[in-house]
């Protein structure tokens, strides 16, 4: 039974990780990394590692797709940006 449950939490790892890969919006693929996260803890969980699965869920699942989103909402509302990429570089102002 445990080996039907490691399958099945491979596979949603896998069809996460691909998802997350494959998403081009920076908030899709956060969320995609939180729900990475989760699939991983719980393979983690049934493979008897309680100990890593914990970190997994506080690390990967939370801390680092917000530290993501933060990052991206910062990113978006800078001054001077016109979404074109075409920024003028930073330099001394004459």
């Amino acid at each position: 039974m445990t080996d039907v449950l490691i399958a099945v939490a491979l596979l949603l790892v896998a069809g996460a990780a691909t998802a997350a890969v494959l998403n081009r919006d920076p908030v899709r693929q956060a969320l995609v990394l939180s729900f990475l996260g989760l699939t991983l803890a719980l393979l983690f969980t049934f493979l008897q590692a309680p100990d890593v699965a914990l970190s997994q869920l506080a690390v990967g699942s939370a801390v680092t797709p917000l530290m993501i989103l933060l990052t991206v909402r910062k990113v978006r509302r800078r001054p001077g940006s016109g979404g074109d990429g075409m920024d003028k570089p930073a330099g001394r102002k004459r």
